[in-house]
């Protein structure tokens, strides 16, 4: 099995590119869906944000205000801690079972994690590579007024919260330009696809586990 960490700043293009990687055969985990997995309604995770942030959190059928709670952890580290203490223990336990998953039915797996804060989180980063989803600021606030709906102030907000361009290079074994059409996005995902499927052929069967 190889594994790939695939990350990228808000709006920077990283669907897009996990999209592609799923047409051309990857296995995607994504963080933020096993995220939204691990606050279902009645699980132990939810009942543990109601608790330390309020019925404030809950909409009328139960399920999590999303809005609501980011509202009240935005730029309150401490929230913020609490919040990523609860629910990304459940996100690497949902991971952890199904990359189990994964390699019992196919150990030749190409395994793409989707993990949006990578560069903020306490990872090892234990993968074979990291790509970087790359796009000027200017560029994802664009995206997010135009395709989110989020006024310019929330949109630069948002970015400024997070690691920051230089951050992210640092860490990246592959940087895809989502600044370019999209053709040309896809090209370089294609291109990159192309050598790491080959590269894997060539290798001995590694296990690298990266949750």
């Amino acid at each position: 099995m190889v594994t790939i960490a695939l990350t990228g700043g808000i709006g920077s293009g990283k669907t897009t590119i996990a999209n592609r990687l799923a047409e051309l055969g990857g296995v995607i985990l994504d963080a933020d869906v096993f995220a939204r997995e691990a606050v279902a309604v009645g699980s132990p995770a939810l009942r543990q944000i109601v608790a330390r942030f309020g019925q404030q959190v809950l909409l009328a059928d139960g399920t999590l205000d999303r809005p609501a709670l980011g509202a009240l952890v935005f730029g309150d580290d401490e929230a913020r801690g609490a919040l990523n203490d609860i629910v990304h223990p459940e996100v690497r336990r949902l991971t952890g079972e199904r990359l189990d998953e994964v390699l019992a039915d196919d150990p030749a797996a190409l395994v793409v994690h989707v993990i949006p804060l990578l560069v903020e989180s306490t990872s090892n980063y234990d993968y074979e590579e990291i790509w970087v989803a790359d796009a000027p600021a200017n560029v994802r606030e664009e995206r997010l007024v135009e395709g989110r709906g989020m006024t310019p102030e929330d949109a630069q907000a948002r970015i400024a919260s997070q690691a920051s361009d230089d951050e992210r290079r640092r860490i990246a074994d592959v940087l895809i330009d989502t600044s370019a059409p999209l053709d040309e996005t896809l090209d370089q995902v294609d291109a990159e696809w192309r050598r790491l499927t080959a590269a894997s052929l060539r290798a001995p069967e590694t296990q690298t586990y990266g949750v």
